[in-house]
């Protein structure tokens, strides 16, 4: 299971003073995928156009390199503001299966200065219902906390 205050203390370090949004993005793909056995994919999607979402930085296998707002788990998290908590991909309308292997997902939009959408973190599990509220509440802090300058 994922050590919540441990996460955050460690990227809290590692990001002090750091506002380049793409240098964070890697950092923090980094420390959450290797934080936890059940992330098969951790990584950002940065919106660069107007209802578009590019591939940032990440870990694990190739990701998709443009989602559009309208589509999939990603598009909706963007497109609503809000955290999507996916235990079945299969059942989620639209979903768009970069990897065939992913089960489950948990997608966190997350905002920089006067409330800019910067993009969503996406982690991908290869095993079902593998997040929880706690998983999601807490790494949405730790977006808020490090992007809240950007």
């Amino acid at each position: 299971m994922l050590d919540h205050a441990g996460l955050a203390a460690r990227i809290a370090a590692l990001t002090e003073g750091e506002t380049d949004e793409v240098a964070l993005m890697a950092t923090l793909a980094c420390e959450i995928h290797h934080a936890d056995d059940r992330f098969d994919w951790t990584g950002f999607y940065r919106v660069t156009a107007p209802e578009t979402l590019k591939i940032g930085p990440y870990q694990g296998g190739h990701g998709c390199l443009i989602i559009p707002f309208s589509r999939g788990v990603c598009g909706a998290a963007a497109r609503s503001g809000e955290i999507q908590l996916v235990p079945d991909v299969d059942a989620f309308p639209g979903h768009i299966a970069c990897a065939s292997s992913t089960r489950s997902e948990l997608v966190i939009p997350f905002f920089g200065r006067a409330g800019r959408l910067v993009g969503v973190l996406d982690i991908d599990s290869n095993q079902p219902d593998a997040f929880t509220e706690a998983d999601a509440t807490s790494l949405q802090e730790i977006l808020n906390d490090v992007f809240r300058e950007c």
